[in-house]
C-alpha cells in the first residue's frame, strides 16, 4: 500500500495544526467506491502507559463478515495528549500497520472522527489523504451537537458544526445509543451511512472496529 509522503510528523501542536490546516483542502467529499468488497477497521489500544500503544487493523470480507487479512503494530508516542490531535498519536503506527497488509481494502473505516472535528480534519481524513483511499470515520462520541435520532435502525439526524452538517447521528440498533459517522475521503456521507449498517448487522459498532479492537487486545 503506497502512503504518499505529505509531512513530516510534528512535535508540537502548533506544527500539528498547521499540517491540519495545509492538508484539509485536499479531503474529496464526493464519490463511493464502485463496490465495496473489503473494508479495513482501524483501532489503536493503550498499555500500562499512556504513550505504549499497539495499532490493529483488519480487513473484512463485507459479505462474510469474516476476517482476510490483519496486521498489529507495537509502539510508543511521544506526542502530546490534545484534544483534535489524536491523529498524531496514532496514525504513524497505524500507517504502519496498513503498510503490513498483503491486501488493499477498499474502503478505511476508523474508529474516529472525519469532517466532525474542529478543523475539519479528523484521523479518518488524515489517513484518507495520505493513502488515498475511501475513508470514513464511524466515533463512539460526538464532537459536535446533534438532536437525538429516532428509535430504529437506519435513524438519523445530522451533525452540526458553526452551521455546517458536518456527519450524522446514525441508529445502528433499535433502541440503542447512536454512532457517529462522518466523511473522512473519497467517500459521500449517504453512502458511508449505508455501509455503516451493513457493517452492523448484530451490534452497535461496525464490524470492521470490532475485529480490530479485538485483535489489539489479545496482541502482548
Amino acid at each position: 500500500m503506497e502512503v504518499r509522503d505529505l509531512h513530516d510528523w510534528p512535535t508540537t501542536e502548533a506544527e500539528a495544526v498547521a499540517i491540519q490546516e495545509r492538508l484539509r483542502p485536499l479531503v474529496r467529499t464526493d464519490g463511493e467506491p464502485a463496490e465495496v468488497r473489503t473494508a479495513a477497521g482501524l483501532d489503536v489500544d493503550y498499555r500500562e502507559s499512556a504513550d505504549e500503544l499497539v495499532a490493529a487493523v483488519t480487513v473484512l470480507d463485507v459479505a462474510t463478515a469474516s476476517v482476510v487479512d490483519s496486521a498489529v503494530v507495537r509502539g510508543r508516542t511521544d506526542f502530546p495528549y490534545v484534544p483534535g490531535l489524536f491523529a498524531f498519536r496514532e496514525a504513524p503506527a497505524l500507517i504502519r500497520a496498513l503498510q503490513e497488509l498483503a491486501v488493499v481494502p477498499d474502503v478505511l473505516v476508523c474508529d474516529g472522527q472525519g469532517l466532525a472535528h474542529p478543523r475539519r480534519f479528523g484521523l479518518a481524513c488524515h489517513l484518507g489523504v495520505l493513502t488515498d483511499l475511501p475513508a470514513i470515520g464511524v466515533g463512539k462520541t460526538p464532537m459536535s451537537h446533534y438532536d437525538p435520532p429516532g428509535e430504529k435502525r437506519g435513524d438519523w439526524t445530522p451533525l452540526d458544526m458553526d452551521g455546517d452538517e458536518v456527519g450524522r447521528a446514525l441508529r445502528t440498533r433499535t433502541g440503542v445509543k447512536p454512532v457517529f459517522v462522518s466523511i473522512g475521503h473519497r467517500y459521500a456521507l449517504q453512502p458511508a451511512c449505508d455501509l455503516v449498517l451493513r457493517l452492523t448487522p448484530n451490534y452497535r459498532l461496525p464490524e470492521t472496529t470490532r475485529t480490530a479492537d479485538r485483535l489489539g487486545r489479545q496482541s502482548t
